[in-house]
């Protein structure tokens, strides 16, 4: 299993990350995604053999421009997508309509 991270920009709430994970999730190879919103960096696992190219112009596509990082301080816990720092408090769901 690969561990990409990319620093991504745009993100404002959680419904941004959830339209981040679910441009993510469904490409070839990705298991998992783990955004942390405050930061704007995303790390994605799986068996990624093709990349981070494929995972920018999923998420520059969605209108999230993203890069390649090399930090890894995000959390490893990646089975399902999951937020961090949503500006209600909450993790999850927030509702937000921005």
């Amino acid at each position: 299993m690969v561990a990409v991270a990319l620093q991504v920009e745009g993100m404002s709430c959680c419904s941004c990350v959830k339209r981040v994970a679910q441009a993510l999730l469904p490409l070839p190879g990705v298991s998992g995604v783990d955004v942390d919103l405050p930061s704007g960096r995303v790390r994605v696992s799986g068996e990624l053999v093709q990349g981070g190219d494929l995972l920018i112009g999923a998420l520059t596509d969605m209108g999230y421009p993203a890069k390649l990082t090399s930090d890894d301080s995000i959390a490893t816990g990646l089975s399902q997508p999951k937020v961090v720092g949503c500006h209600s408090g909450s993790t999850g769901g927030c509702g937000c309509r921005r």
